[in-house]
């Protein structure tokens, strides 16, 4: 499958891809996981949005990098999502990895925090993210809260 990758800060994004970007959202986090939630949180207008699209122009992953300060004090990933026809596919490993690579390239060797859902952890650890110990509901989700240090 052919794919094409952007990193777009908020400001960068048309309409039409922001518009594309909460419906897959909103397709995976509420309507395949049963979980409403406010997605439109307001951070989406402060972050940088890594986009893939298929070969048709679709958006089929998506995740958000937020700067230090929106979420925690450090930089952080979230907004994790995969169209589900591709999953197992690699293409989560390779967002992770843009994401990565990108907010080091943004923000330095600090510390990368994200919130996962405790389900994922094993995927998040084999990018060298590791747990804090923080377990907590979100939204009805058990999630983890997990840390990336690029200097190791």
């Amino acid at each position: 499958m052919h794919l094409n990758w952007q990193i777009k800060h908020f400001n960068e994004l048309s309409i039409n891809e922001f518009h594309d970007i909460i419906a897959l959202r909103i397709k995976v986090f509420v309507v395949e996981q049963d979980c409403p939630y406010q997605d439109l949180d307001g951070k989406d207008k402060k972050c940088y949005h890594v986009i893939c699209r298929d070969g048709k122009g679709n958006i089929v992953a998506t995740a958000r990098i937020l700067p230090p300060g929106i979420s925690y004090d450090s930089p952080s990933i979230g907004r994790v999502v995969i169209e589900n026809e591709i999953r197992g596919e690699g293409i989560g490993h390779e967002l992770m990895n843009k994401c990565v690579d990108y907010s080091v390239v943004e923000f330095g060797n600090a510390v990368i925090t994200i919130s996962a859902q405790k389900h994922l952890e094993k995927y998040y650890r084999e990018h060298n993210f590791i747990s804090t110990g923080k377990e907590y509901l979100e939204d009805g989700i058990p999630h983890v809260e997990m840390t990336f240090s690029p200097t190791k």
